[in-house]
């Protein structure tokens, strides 16, 4: 067989007798005219039958890629755009057996040719076929059909095939699928609400996880708005697309509120959203459809009412807390002014007196309040357990409240459990906790009111409740009546006082003690309140002796007592009491004067303030506790600042005890009687 490729066989070769089916053809009709055919099992192309003439006639005047495999061997004709199809195997292919030129994926063709030379015509679209057409495999695609041919005496001679690649579509079709399959997640996995809208009905051509979570899912696709969300119906969104498909002008909103049922036949949950209607436009620049993008921003818009809330609060606490303070100054400046001008009798000096201590209790009362929560809600407080018999508790609280109930002409009711409750608790905390309670009961309860105090045990929990019959809480606060710095609104006629930190108090120190606090409207429906508190009861074996307060003990001898204070107005205030009470009192006002005092006098208590001009007090009491004649004298730090950690630093200056400002004056007579008892 020649390699020679002419672009055209001369007018003479036809003369000199080859047929006029093999004309043209370009270079496939070329090489057939000039192919040596006297090797082939095809013989002399004159002698061709006529079936195969009209084929081949067909197919090399045909711009369509075709081939015919005839005879025995399915010896293969093809025209010039099966060609570039062949690759490699192009020109030896001419005439060569089929079998052999697409050995490599006969598998797959083998069995689509005998069934056409069985006389069936198939048709295969876009088949995959792994063939090796420039020197390496590689995946194809071709969709064809197979045909008998049949000789002039009717039986099949060859298989004829028109065919077309399809490897670019079937790899276009395939990227574009993968293509749309990662925009698809994407869009499934966007954290934002996402849906297209089509038509002016509004109809869900998609829409994304996100937005199905924000609605409920439910079948939306292929629904239009109002049918698939019936429930906002009402709430401007549909009048929002109607505008925006109308217009063709984009809609942003923020935070805008939506009420949908999420799950079916749930009641309306409100969510806020933030979202844009953006229209979508045909090539012709007409709106067809609106996209929807937005974000669920109902946690945020929480978190930011949450924080309005809470400066409003803070604001409003702001203000109590001023007003709460002005209001006890008031009479101290008063009573000071007067006592300053020195023109008062005994009986004048002595009503001034009570009054400046009555408010400076007051205030102090105030400030310790504010630790008292500060320390909670930080987790600094710890509670100093024993076996309590609950009954003893509600007597010592009832002996702080006592007169303010008496001066406002309460009938207090109370019951007893009537046996001992005991429960494990810190004493003091628990007298903090029901004294709270009842200084509310008759503070809000008007004059010559009722209050009710009950003790009862049930299983293993002791509750007692108080229940007034005064102005009661509002509905809307009630919900909120633990909270910090939370207070029923205020009108003129309402000045009892307060910072709305006594009830958050109260609930974290019942918490503490693995109880539970609640408050509620009268049991009766009439006006007043009730508070209920559940502490766990304490199962023991045998009643536990009450213990009692020891009266305090007389004073024996006068102590020599050192007040050391930079405020001389304090030290010398504080100086003046402790005289009057019996004991020698000397006053310095710096470390300096107070080691030359202490060497002098020897004392037996030294009340030493932390913040001096020329030391501090740990020093000092370091340098106190050096000199061995006041080895066993009693070191009491006097401070403004009342952290553990403060503590902690006074003990390792060899304080005995620590007192916050302004110092409750009855403990430093504990501390002084005890001294006093040392020294019998």
């Amino acid at each position: 067989m020649s390699d020679a490729h002419p672009p055209s066989l001369p007018e003479a070769s036809l003369d000199a007798g080859l047929p006029m089916f093999l004309s043209g053809g370009g270079e496939a009709g070329a090489m057939m005219r000039a192919h040596d055919w006297s090797r082939s099992p095809l013989g002399d192309p004159r002698g061709w039958p006529q079936a195969l003439r009209t084929v081949v006639a067909l197919m090399l005047n045909s711009k369509f890629p075709m081939f015919v495999a005839w005879g025995e061997e399915l010896a293969f004709l093809y025209n010039d755009a099966y060609i570039e199809i062949l690759g490699d195997k192009h020109p030896s292919s001419l005439g060569a057996p089929f079998k052999d030129i697409w050995g490599e994926i006969w598998g797959d063709i083998g069995p689509i040719v005998e069934r056409a030379l069985q006389g069936e015509g198939t048709w295969w679209e876009k088949l995959p076929l792994l063939m090796n057409r420039h020197g390496y495999d590689e995946q194809t695609w071709f969709t064809f059909s197979y045909s008998a041919v049949r000789d002039d005496s009717g039986a099949v001679g060859g298989v004829y095939c028109a065919c077309v690649e399809a490897t670019e579509q079937v790899l276009g079709e395939r990227y574009r699928k993968e293509e749309n399959e990662r925009l698809m997640t994407l869009f499934e996995q966007a954290p934002g609400i996402i849906a297209v809208l089509r038509g002016p009905e509004h109809m869900f051509e998609i829409a994304n996880k996100s937005y199905q979570q924000l609605i409920g899912y439910r079948d939306i696709v292929g629904k239009t708005a109002r049918m698939a969300l019936p429930e906002v119906e009402g709430q401007g969104f549909f009048e929002l697309l109607d505008q925006v498909y109308t217009s063709g002008e984009p809609f942003v909103g923020h935070a805008v509120p939506l009420k949908v049922a999420r799950e079916p036949g749930a009641p309306l949950e409100l969510r806020y959203i933030d979202f844009v209607y953006q229209p979508i436009r045909d090539p012709h620049g007409n709106v067809v459809g609106i996209f929807v993008e937005g974000s669920d921003v109902t946690p945020r818009k929480q978190v930011e009412d949450e924080l309005r809330a809470a400066n409003r609060q803070k604001d409003q606490f702001l203000a109590m807390l001023a007003h709460e303070l002005r209001n006890p100054l008031a009479p101290i400046t008063t009573a000071a002014h007067l006592l300053k001008m020195g023109t008062l009798d005994a009986r004048a000096v002595r009503n001034a007196s009570e009054i400046i201590s009555r408010q400076a209790e007051h205030m102090t009362s105030l400030v310790n309040d504010l630790l008292d929560v500060s320390r909670v809600t930080r987790g600094l407080v710890t509670l100093e357990k024993e076996e309590l018999d609950l009954n003893t508790i509600v007597a010592g609280a009832l002996e702080q409240v006592r007169p303010l109930i008496e001066a406002k002409r309460h009938a207090l009711t109370m019951e007893l459990s009537g046996e001992p409750v005991h429960v494990l608790g810190d004493r003091t905390r628990l007298v903090q906790v029901l004294s709270n309670i009842l200084n509310n009961a008759a503070k809000y309860t008007p004059a010559g009111g009722q209050i009710a105090l009950r003790v009862f045990a049930h299983g293993d929990r002791v509750t007692v409740t108080v229940t007034d019959n005064g102005i009661g809480i509002e509905p809307d606060v009630l919900p909120y009546i633990f909270d910090l710095f939370t207070q029923a609104e205020r009108t003129p006629d309402r000045s009892q006082g307060g910072l709305g930190i006594g009830l958050a108090l109260v609930k974290s120190l019942i918490v503490l003690h693995g109880g539970t606090v609640d408050a509620r409207a009268a049991p009766d429906g009439g006006r007043g309140s009730e508070f209920e508190i559940c502490v766990p009861r304490l199962e023991v074996e045998a009643e536990a002796p009450v213990a009692h307060a020891a009266e305090n003990a007389p004073q024996q001898a006068p102590l020599r007592v050192l007040v050391v204070d930079d405020n001389q107005d304090a030290a010398e205030l504080l100086g003046t009491l402790l005289e009057v009470q019996g004991h020698a009192v000397s006053v310095e006002y710096d470390g300096r004067g107070a080691l030359q005092r202490a060497r002098q006098v020897r004392p037996h208590v030294m009340l030493l303030d932390i913040g001096l001009p020329d030391t501090d007090g740990y020093a000092l009491a370091r340098q106190l506790r050096a000199i061995p004649e006041l080895q066993d004298a009693v070191l009491v730090a006097l401070t403004g600042y009342g952290q553990a950690e403060d503590q902690r630093l006074a003990v390792e200056a060899g304080f005995n005890h620590h007192l916050v400002k302004p110092a409750d004056l009855n403990r430093v007579a504990e501390i002084l009687a005890e001294v006093q008892q040392a020294y019998r």
